[in-house]
């Protein structure tokens, strides 16, 4: 069965740096886009990030273009945010997604951003 783990979370200060990852099992990773999602309390879940299958193809959201990079490494089955100049609005439970057929999610890593 499909399922997606998610670690590198954790408390940094704001202007820090964290990079997380995403391990995917289940499926034939190099044939799937790969997104990563987050929501912060109180508010509704958001598309942080997208890879297609083989990489050569990304989208932001507007408010983190330019600080986040998404990417990914087939041969690890494993998709990577590494995320820079974080801000306290960027504090969220972050998600790894796929859809295949259903939409799956991992369960999730915090990134909060506080001084």
């Amino acid at each position: 069965q499909v399922q997606l783990v998610e670690s590198g979370g954790g408390l940094v200060q704001p202007g820090g740096s964290l990079r997380l990852s995403c391990a995917a099992s289940g499926f034939t990773f190099s044939t799937y886009a790969m997104r990563w999602y987050r929501q912060a309390t109180g508010k509704e879940r958001e598309l942080v990030a997208y890879i297609s299958l083989d990489g050569d193809y990304t989208d932001y959201a507007d408010s983190v273009k330019g600080r986040f990079t998404i990417s990914r490494d087939n041969a690890k089955n494993t998709v990577y945010l590494q995320m820079n100049s974080l801000k306290p609005e960027d504090t969220a439970m972050y998600y790894c997604h796929v859809l295949r057929t259903y939409n799956y999610w991992g369960q999730g890593t915090q990134v909060t951003v506080s001084s």
